[in-house]
């Protein structure tokens, strides 16, 4: 059955079947009001499909809350909990994920060129935190717990050039691993296509492209949006 959403007579989201294999790295592209979100959103079980279903390594997602041991995610800020300071929200999401602090530490211990000395230590909460540096740490809470799926929606809004670039070689690196399927939306063609394999297009909640990524892949998009 088609995955659509309709909000009243405005359908948003309308698409014939989208399959990711694991291990893929699957990047969203689209203008403002394409669908991407709302599709994150239904994958998440934020929102409700009008008709069809998304299955997650074969649970239907509206159905079971079995998925969401082994997918990690950050949409916008509202994941986090913002009256929280990033230590105490990373042990929140490790103790769900069973890390206890040791292995919470370990874990944060990778991510000290990306956090720039922005994030921890500073003993501020989450929410008194800029934008950019909210993102870093939903970012990061996503990849505890080593998930098998990843969900990142527009990762590289809000972070400065340095930040984002060295947010594409983490993405990098965790695409090397083939059984972590990493789902990126973007409104930035050059960086989806630097870190996803495959890109899908999305246009007025309808799939109007899907490319396996090339050396044309980014000339082939910018020709797209530039008509």
């Amino acid at each position: 059955m088609q995955l659509s959403k309709k909000y009243g007579k405005a359908e948003v989201l309308n698409i014939d079947s989208l399959e990711i294999p694991t291990g893929q790295s699957f990047g969203l592209v689209g203008n403002n009001g394409a669908g991407k979100t709302t599709y994150f959103n239904i994958l998440l079980d934020l929102i409700r499909p009008t008709t069809g279903a998304i299955t997650n390594n074969e649970i239907q997602v509206h159905k079971s809350e079995a998925w969401k041991t082994f997918t990690g995610s950050f949409i916008d800020e509202s994941f986090l909990i913002g009256y929280l300071t990033p230590e105490e929200y990373f042990d929140f999401i490790g103790d769900l994920r069973g890390m206890n602090k040791a292995d919470v530490a370990t874990f944060l211990d990778q991510f000290d060129e990306f956090f720039n000395g922005e994030v921890l230590g500073k003993k501020k909460y989450l929410r008194d935190l800029s934008k950019g540096n909210q993102k870093k740490a939903g970012i990061v809470a996503a990849m505890m717990g080593k998930p098998q799926v990843i969900v990142l929606d527009e990762p590289f809004a809000n972070l400065d050039p340095t930040t984002q670039i060295r947010l594409k070689k983490i993405l990098k690196t965790i695409t090397e691993d083939r059984n972590i399927t990493v789902l990126v939306s973007s409104h930035d063609l050059s960086h989806v296509t630097e870190v996803c394999e495959r890109i899908v297009v999305l246009d007025k909640g309808i799939v109007v492209k899907d490319i396996e990524t090339s050396k044309e892949t980014l000339q082939e998009l910018e020709a797209y949006f530039s008509v």
